[in-house]
């Protein structure tokens, strides 16, 4: 039988609408991350990093493979967020409250893929490309 305070989150979890934007910055090193204008270098080489580490369970349009399509996401989703749902998957779905739901939806946890600091902020670049 689940807990008071397990029923609180699974009920909280569930009224959070993934696909909406949030203002989240979730749980993790990356809690202030600059983005201005586009960095090309860094989107080519991050298309090269997810192609090889995210794009087993991701694709960049709308369609949901094991993980969620990620078209939109950089709307929907804080850089810092995006930043450490790659670096910090496992606590981000044990913690953050879009994470969680977003395991609740797609039933499979997301494993860390042993992706650098300076990859993660090329993967960041290429979804802001693939979402302009």
């Amino acid at each position: 039988m689940a807990s008071s305070d397990e029923s609180q989150q699974t009920e909280a979890t569930a009224t959070i609408d993934t696909k909406v934007h949030s203002d989240s910055k979730g749980i993790g090193k990356f809690t202030d991350v600059k983005v201005d204008g586009l960095n090309a270098d860094h989107a080519t080489k991050g298309k090269t990093v997810f192609d090889s580490k995210c794009s087993a369970c991701h694709r960049v349009d709308e369609t949901k493979v094991v993980g969620p399509g990620l078209k939109g996401v950089t709307k929907r989703r804080t850089p810092e967020w995006i930043m450490n749902m790659i670096t910090n998957p496992a606590e981000m779905t044990q913690k953050d409250p879009v994470a969680k739901a977003l395991l609740a939806e797609h039933l499979t946890q997301m494993t860390f893929q042993n992706v650098s600091d300076d990859e993660t902020r090329q993967i960041l670049e290429f979804l802001r490309k693939n979402d302009l």
